[in-house]
């Protein structure tokens, strides 16, 4: 139901309500008193039952996102958090410390990880660029959002899409040159730089605490593979 349907179906059931009101001003008859209260009875069911409908699909939404986030996490996006993790200074996390965590050291990470330092300048590129091999990944996101409607989701991938033609636009521009070392002379773009690479930790960690809480198994899965690969590339953290 629309906005503009919910608000005209309103109107008639307020309408109806004090038409039966006025009718027992006029004619004194206490039955039309009941006829009145009905109006509302019903409007106060079907914003009862909207409600409920609402949430059960919000949540039918929400399933369906962490299914794709899923999907996404163990295949397009692993190279982008191994290299993330991988180029950490601190907090010193890795994907078997995060395999092995209970929920509560998983949190802890979390905590940690808001404010976040990397190795160095240089250990970032590699990361910077996983981000820019990721675009599609990004659009798919937006894209869904648009669909389930999840503003923030949106915003967020707006962002990474700015962050990433940015980085293009110097890379065709200046073939062989780092983009971070460019970064670093611009305090702004540096600050931007360490908050997009950074939020990658947060939320890969927001989605492991996700999973552990309702997808123990699914959790168990996603690690076991991301730790599989983090030894195969050399990566023990």
């Amino acid at each position: 139901m629309t906005k503009r349907d919910r608000i005209m179906l309103f109107a008639v059931f307020i309408g109806a309500s004090i038409f039966f009101l006025i009718l027992e001003r006029l004619t004194h008859f206490e039955f039309l008193l009941h006829a009145a209260a009905i109006p509302l009875e019903v409007m106060t069911a079907v914003l009862i039952v909207e409600r409920f409908l609402e949430k059960r699909e919000s949540r039918a939404k929400r399933d369906r996102l962490m299914l794709i986030k899923s999907h996404m996490f163990r295949t397009e996006m692993r190279n982008l958090f191994l290299a993330d993790f991988a180029a950490l200074a601190s907090p010193a996390v890795g994907m078997e410390d995060i395999r092995t965590a209970s929920l509560e050291k998983l949190k802890e990470f979390r905590h940690a990880a808001e404010t976040v330092s990397y190795a160095s300048p240089e250990a970032m590129e590699p990361v910077i660029m996983e981000y820019v091999k990721a675009e599609p990944v990004w659009r798919s996101f937006l894209s869904w959002s648009v669909t389930f409607n999840f503003d923030e989701i949106f915003h967020d991938m707006i962002d990474l899409l700015h962050f990433t033609s940015d980085v293009r636009i110097f890379k065709d521009t200046h073939p062989g040159k780092l983009f971070v070392h460019e970064a670093a002379r611009r305090p702004e773009l540096m600050t931007r730089t360490h908050r997009i690479i950074g939020d990658g930790i947060r939320r890969f960690l927001d989605y492991a605490i996700e999973l552990k809480e309702k997808q123990p198994e699914m959790f168990g899965e996603m690690m076991a593979d991301y730790a599989l690969s983090a030894r195969l590339g050399g990566n023990h953290g």
